[in-house]
């Protein structure tokens, strides 16, 4: 991993992969508080690199110094969490993937809290020496199609990785809007950068709250996915209905949200941002329709960036308001409580009964 001034999240991150790995690579970009010390103390290789604005180049350089046969990329600010790691790493030795996926949790809001994260696969593990390496200056990935050739699912790992550097506080402290900003948009310069960048200016627009902005990246990244002849993918038409629903434009999200759900119909996301439209657009029986999709389809897809809930308690309680909306208050109040029987602190849910 590469880190810089981590101090207050390095130790758990390392004593989280404790029974998991053979070595730990750390680089170093130009830390001032204890997080060398502290990396030390778990026996950490610790290398140093000058900063030169690309995590890319400072991971690669991490890359360079792993002897392992498998290697496993993290960030500082996350956890692994793994119940039998002899099983695993025994499986591996066995394995004819070169690469492989873990479920990755994106914690969001104020506080570490479950219910408010975001749920997906992400490519985190892989085969040392097969000719993978990092691309782009910020939000990193790996070079798979390029190594692999067109890959149309990689399997995933029973292992979790909880990411908590888009909590509030992380992204305050860090000035992670300025940086990333500014990274991106020397991105955005180059000739035939990739649609992605355009795509993670309007996830970081969007973080911010100006939804103006990030509803024109966010456009331009669909138009060049389409231009270039790949389909888009789904996470971005994620964000570009959360955004119009966020600007309260449901003329501009009715009738697109349905092309949308025709493209990923296994999307719950999307059917549940088509719930709220037609809840917005006093349809109610329509969107009691929608609702309950959602939680037949249920929310464990990690195919698809998916926020934990939309197939369950935000989604019961969405179908209490609908009922509430229809004064059917027996049928609203039956919504919420089982909305609170999966969550029970759910604020929503809480104020909703109390108010009936």
């Amino acid at each position: 991993m590469i880190v810089k001034n981590e101090e207050k999240n390095i130790a758990n991150c390392l004593e989280s992969i404790k029974g998991i790995i053979d070595e730990i690579i750390i680089v170093d970009t130009g830390s001032t508080d204890k997080t060398v010390e502290i990396c030390e103390t778990f026996n950490a290789k610790i290398f140093h690199f000058e900063w030169n604005n690309s995590f890319s180049d400072a991971r690669n350089f991490s890359l360079k110094q792993a002897t392992g046969d498998w290697i496993l990329w993290l960030d500082a600010d996350e956890e692994v969490d793994l119940e039998d790691k002899k099983q695993i790493k025994d499986f591996l030795a066995q394995s004819e993937e070169k690469i492989w996926s873990i479920h990755l949790i994106n914690y969001i809001g104020e506080q570490k809290d479950i219910h408010q994260a975001f749920h997906i696969a992400h490519t985190r593990l892989f085969k040392n020496n097969e000719g993978f390496k990092f691309i782009y200056n910020i939000h990193e990935t790996l070079n798979v199609e390029e190594v692999l050739g067109e890959v149309k699912e990689i399997k995933v790992l029973p292992i979790k990785v909880y990411h908590y550097g888009y909590l509030d506080s992380e992204v305050i402290s860090k000035k992670k809007l300025e940086r990333n900003l500014t990274l991106l948009k020397e991105e955005l310069k180059k000739e035939n950068h990739s649609p992605w960048i355009e795509y993670h200016i309007a996830s970081e627009y969007y973080r911010e709250k100006q939804y103006v902005e990030a509803f024109e990246y966010v456009n331009k990244s669909i138009a060049n996915f389409i231009k270039d002849k790949r389909l888009p993918p789904s996470l971005l038409y994620k964000l570009k209905y959360s955004t119009l629903l966020s600007l309260g434009s449901i003329e501009g999200a009715w009738p697109g949200i349905e092309s949308a759900i025709r493209l990923y119909p296994d999307y719950v996301d999307l059917h549940f941002f088509k719930g709220v439209i037609l809840l917005l657009k006093e349809q109610y029986n329509e969107a009691l329709k929608v609702f309950e999709s959602c939680i037949k389809m249920g929310d464990k897809n990690l195919k698809h960036l998916t926020l934990h809930g939309v197939g369950g308690h935000i989604a019961w309680f969405y179908k209490g308001s609908c009922f509430e909306k229809m004064n059917k208050i027996e049928e609203a109040k039956i919504a919420y409580q089982k909305s609170l029987s999966l969550v029970p602190n759910y604020t929503p849910a809480v104020e909703a009964l109390e108010k009936i």
